[in-house]
């Protein structure tokens, strides 16, 4: 690599790293370590088992993120000095070393780069996605359908456990809805990215004319909630209705066992579930849906508000079209938020996403 471009690259890296710092907050992150060690020394601090872990665990995220961005200030400002000295007393053995010096520095920085673009509250946690056909019926149902299998083509090669929480099928192809549990590192941390209307464009193969159609299917990703989260829910807010599992759900569904449904009554969120093994089974899992729903309502409008005071204007991403999956006449899939773009259209159908999700977060911290 020439000298310049080194000496470039070293400042951009220390620019970056100052914004990375800035958006990080890094001496309140300080401060809330020390609370929690703190309240780690107490006595009684393990009485509640979950809660201790969930505070260990946040805390010693925090820790890492701390250390390791002052470890790579350090390797940024020692690669800046061996740089400044190779300018200054250039030899052949002294720029071998220089440059292995800076791949190595380059690499710690990509790495902390993706541990800051999940370090949001919530990235830890696994993640609840849904996925709803829009309106077009069975087009729109095959859509579906195929975005379940890329999520779960993307849960495998991420090594995440998929669990199927409810599941429905569309009378001629693809599915009604479903949701499904997917447990793994920083599982909602990489989805939340997904949450928003998909849209694909392609020649139908139900249509006997092949005239080129176009099909809408909406996702949302939820943390799943934890029992150290302070999301209560009154028995008077919520209604309650059990019936028998029903449904082309195949090896999904339960035929055997009731399915509940939820509906809270405040939000008009509704919930239900038929794949577990019993009705006592359904209704906690409904719950757990549910709690999921208000926490990402509770982040919506963090979000929100945080948006109103930094003076933002932005879509509602919830309800907009965040992507587009073209089949035809070319191949390619975009990304509206970051203009991020694909040409092997198969590649990213078989889970392929690691691309648009990266995009995504750098442009949250970026903005």
């Amino acid at each position: 690599m020439e000298l310049f471009e080194m000496k470039q690259g070293v400042a951009r890296s220390q620019a970056k790293l100052e914004q990375l710092g800035s958006s990080l907050d890094l001496a309140s992150k300080k401060e809330k370590i020390a609370e929690n060690e703190k309240v780690m020394n107490e006595p009684g601090f393990w009485d509640d088992q979950k809660k201790a872990q969930a505070l260990i665990r946040s805390t010693n995220s925090m820790r890492s993120l701390l250390e390791n961005y002052e470890a790579l200030k350090k390797s940024l400002s020692d690669l800046s000095d061996s740089v400044n000295e190779l300018s200054s007393t250039f030899d052949d053995e002294l720029a071998e070393m220089v440059n292995e010096e800076y791949t190595e520095v380059q690499k710690k920085f990509d790495d902390f780069e993706i541990q800051v673009l999940l370090s949001g509250p919530y990235d830890d946690h696994n993640a609840i996605l849904e996925i709803h056909p829009g309106a077009g019926g069975t087009e729109a149902m095959d859509w579906a359908g195929m975005l379940y299998r890329m999520y779960t083509r993307y849960a495998e090669r991420k090594g995440y456990k998929v669990t199927v929480l409810d599941y429905e099928e569309g009378e001629e192809a693809g599915i009604k809805s479903c949701s499904i549990k997917i447990e793994g590192p920083m599982a909602y941390g990489y989805l939340k990215s997904e949450s928003g209307v998909h849209r694909l464009v392609r020649i139908s193969p139900f249509d006997a004319n092949a005239r080129r159609h176009t099909s809408f299917a909406s996702v949302e990703v939820m943390p799943e909630f934890e029992d150290d989260m302070e999301i209560t829910i009154d028995d008077k807010d919520i209604d309650v209705i059990t019936m028998r599992s029903s449904g082309a759900g195949g090896q999904h569904i339960n035929k055997t066992d009731s399915a509940v449904r939820i509906t809270h009554k405040p939000t008009g969120i509704v919930v239900f579930c038929q794949t577990q093994r019993s009705q006592l089974q359904n209704k906690e899992q409904c719950m757990e849906m549910l709690k999921s729903k208000l926490l990402q309502l509770k982040i919506k409008e963090q979000e929100q508000r945080a948006a109103e005071v930094r003076g933002e204007v932005k879509a509602n991403e919830w309800g907009s079209q965040i992507r587009s999956y073209v089949f035809q006449p070319y191949t390619m899939v975009k990304d509206a938020r970051t203009q991020h773009e694909e040409g092997n259209i198969q590649a990213v159908m078989d889970g392929d996403l690691d691309e648009f999700i990266y995009s995504y977060l750098r442009s949250r911290i970026q903005g």
